[in-house]
């Protein structure tokens, strides 16, 4: 059975001619059994079978074949197009979550970095800090005086008088002190005299940063040399009574030479520099 149109008709049919004859079509095959298996309720209700395929059912001897139609062709279509949206969403959702990581990768890796500066900044003044503690300390060490027997007091002023003394007064002041014990620089400053001073037995005598001297007396041992450095509380010999003593103690002079008779009141010359006599 064959479907025909009029002569030099090369337009394609409309919907309406097209959908009878797909049904002539269809029924022309179920006589022969050809689609009598056929299952599928949307092809068996509503299948828009081609013009041209419509055509091709013919009484030829051979199977006859059924050419998919218009509508069904429109479902596949759409359904690759919305697979293709579907893939190109997928994308856009895989590129903005890679991008998310990266920017939160980035913001770690700078929160990271500015922690790191934070911290190397924070050592950088807690270090400077020290550093400017240490020479504030060294600075009080070698600028600041100190009693040169520690926790020790006057036994013998400045310019007492006696047969004890040559010139017939005290020249400084005598601090207690049992043999041995530590003596140190009130201050920082120069030994320009480290030796047997005659009546004040073993002595040094010590030129002071502020160019002013100071003497230590009768002492027992000595602990530096001539052109030595000291600096304030350092210790520079051990008391003891060599000389012209009578005991254990300390003679100390302020002097503004190196020079005996040169001497000043060692007491207020210590409080004038902070020590509490």
């Amino acid at each position: 059975m064959a479907f025909t149109r009029a002569t030099g008709k090369h337009r394609r049919p409309s919907r309406l001619t097209r959908r009878s004859a797909n049904m002539a079509g269809v029924a022309a095959l179920a006589t022969t059994g050809v689609i009598g298996g056929l299952t599928s309720p949307a092809l068996a209700a509503d299948s828009d079978i081609s013009a041209d395929a419509a055509h091709a059912v013919q009484d030829t001897g051979l199977t006859q074949a059924i050419v998919i139609g218009d509508s069904l062709a429109d479902q596949i279509a759409a359904q690759a197009d919305q697979q293709k949206r579907a893939a190109v969403k997928a994308e856009a959702a895989r590129k903005a979550e890679a991008e998310r990581k990266a920017e939160a990768k980035r913001k770690a890796e700078a929160k990271a970095k500015a922690e790191a500066e934070a911290r190397a900044k924070k050592e950088r003044e807690e270090r400077a800090a020290k550093e400017r503690a240490a020479r504030e300390a060294e600075r009080k060490r070698l600028g600041g005086y100190t009693l040169p027997v520690a926790g020790s007091v006057v036994t013998t002023g400045y310019k007492t008088g006696g047969n004890l003394w040559s010139s017939g007064s005290h020249s400084g002041v005598d601090f207690r002190a049992a043999s041995g014990s530590s003596v140190v620089a009130v201050g920082a400053g120069t030994v320009v005299e480290a030796g047997w001073g005659g009546a004040y037995g073993n002595n040094i005598v010590i030129r002071m940063n502020d160019g002013t001297y100071t003497q230590y007396g009768h002492l027992s041992s000595l602990g530096v040399s001539v052109g030595q450095s000291v600096a304030s509380g350092q210790q520079i010999g051990l008391s003891g009574s060599t000389g012209n003593s009578t005991g254990p103690h300390l003679h100390f002079e302020a002097r503004t030479s190196p020079e005996y008779g040169s001497d000043m009141d060692p007491v207020a010359y210590l409080r004038a520099h902070g020590v509490n006599v």
